[in-house]
């Protein structure tokens, strides 16, 4: 009779074999070690990022450029949206930046051209520059807001949420004349968080005339587009 020599030992199973696998070294390094490295990694760039991307949604960033400081946020300090009898305030990022993930980092991307416009043309470098430019500016502004039904002001102000009957009688009238003719924020409040340019009433009938022309099927009205013939 043939006996085992004391010295054998039985096949690791199934689990003990996958989990040498993984532990074992492979080359230099064992395949485990780069699964969990990657993962801590993959843990400390994502938090980094949102960190950085948080860091860019904040008025102290948005204002740590003078081209913004000296001109637009001057102006808006001296708005409602900045101090009111209620103490709820609208910063830089509640109107411009989405507060959903995807299309903030689209608008994070496309704001990138600020940083070329700062550090490279300095196009709106000076006051003069500023003002000079400022129509254009605007119509971008206008033109982003009413793509998105103005969804920016909407996370504050919705006209489901409205009572007309308690608001002044022309601002329940308009209201409710928007809501009748689909219209967005934006088509009426050109300037109410910064001074409305000279001739910003007319740009912005002119950027509506543009856009109906080349987009001819779809709704594209503002309020004097849409008043009434008297």
């Amino acid at each position: 009779m043939t006996e085992t020599p004391a010295t054998a030992t039985a096949r690791p199973g199934a689990l003990t074999r996958l989990w040498r696998f993984f532990w074992s070294p492979s080359g230099s390094i064992a395949l485990g070690v780069l699964l969990l490295g990657g993962f801590i990694a993959g843990i400390v760039f994502w938090g980094g990022f949102n960190w950085a991307l948080e860091m860019t949604n904040r008025e102290e960033f948005c204002i740590s450029c003078h081209e913004m400081k000296d001109n637009v946020y001057a102006e808006y300090k001296n708005t409602p949206h900045f101090q009111n009898h209620s103490g709820v305030r609208a910063t830089c990022p509640d109107c411009h930046v989405p507060k959903d993930w995807q299309h903030k980092i689209i608008r994070k991307i496309q704001a990138s051209q600020e940083l070329w416009g700062h550090f490279v043309t300095q196009s709106i470098w000076t006051p003069e520059k500023f003002q000079a430019k400022r129509i254009e500016l605007a119509k971008h502004e206008w033109a982003r807001m009413k793509s998105t039904d103005s969804r920016e002001c909407r996370n504050c102000h919705a006209f489901e949420f409205m009572d007309f009957t308690k608001q002044e009688t022309r601002a329940g009238k308009r209201h409710q004349f928007a809501v009748d003719n689909k219209m967005t924020c934006i088509d009426c409040h050109q300037g109410i968080a910064h001074r409305l340019p000279q001739g910003g009433k007319e740009a912005y009938e002119e950027m509506m005339k543009q856009q109906r022309s080349e987009a001819p099927a779809t709704e594209l009205k503002s309020y004097a587009a849409a008043l009434p013939a008297k």
